[in-house]
């Protein structure tokens, strides 16, 4: 399913369909794609900044899987492997030594953090407030070595010319991006000995591709945007379903 103008609709619409993908992706990852002893649980809190979906490791946990796995339930057929795309952007190892400072975090049940997924939604954007603490809050779970991938189907606007991960970059590396032509964007970051960015930038109208999500440095996860998008899409009232479809 192509990517829709999410700005011809009320923000409040989009919040709807926002609850019901990261209902379908956490879902999804816990079926088919997360290994033994992680699981992902929607709207948990961290560091004050509520991720859509958190992924987390068991506190006592079996032997690490390895890219040759096979993870999920039975019949799943993901992979934990190093991801197809290529880094559009690494910090350099002065990031490293500031995480050096960092006191290791864990969820209150006792399990790990290791992965959160935020699909952006308007009111990230409302004000420079509310976009500051975004990405604040997404350079501290970097910081505490937590990988993250960021969903940004809002077109780039006053507070973000370049979008929001050239301002998540600019905390974590202090210089410009590069960034796609496109108005919005996927972005996985892999919290390692340095910060790797993996960017790719979407339209109105294009399909969205797998992301990687990584749950250990040079190792990830296929996430299927697509399928829970269109699984949320499904469940919008039929009158926006025609809106958005028009």
């Amino acid at each position: 399913m192509a990517i829709h103008d999410w700005t011809r609709v009320q923000a409040g619409i989009f919040h709807a369909f926002h609850h019901d993908w990261i209902t379908y992706l956490a879902r999804s990852l816990n079926r088919n794609s997360l290994p033994p002893n992680h699981y992902a649980l929607p709207e948990q809190l961290a560091f004050g900044l509520g991720p859509d979906v958190l992924t987390l490791r068991e506190s006592n946990p079996s032997p690490p899987t390895t890219a040759a796995t096979l993870i999920g339930e039975p019949g799943g057929t993901a992979l934990l492997a190093p991801p197809k795309l290529i880094p559009t952007a690494e910090t350099d190892l002065a990031f490293y030594r500031r995480k050096q400072k960092s006191v290791t975090v864990r969820h209150v049940s006792g399990d790990a953090i290791v992965a959160v997924i935020e699909i952006v939604s308007p009111g990230n954007k409302s004000s420079k407030s509310s976009l500051r603490s975004f990405v604040t809050k997404a350079v501290e779970l970097l910081e505490h070595e937590i990988h993250i991938l960021v969903v940004d189907l809002v077109p780039h606007g006053p507070r973000d010319p370049h979008g929001i991960h050239a301002e998540i970059w600019n905390e974590v590396a202090g210089d410009a991006v590069n960034v796609s032509d496109k108005p919005l964007s996927l972005v996985a970051y892999e919290a390692g000995p340095t910060i790797k960015a993996y960017h790719v930038g979407v339209a109105v109208g294009d399909p969205l591709c797998e992301m990687p999500l990584f749950l250990e440095p040079g190792m990830a996860i296929s996430v299927a945007l697509e399928q829970s998008y269109s699984e949320a899409f499904e469940s919008l009232p039929e009158r926006w379903q025609r809106v958005l479809a028009d």
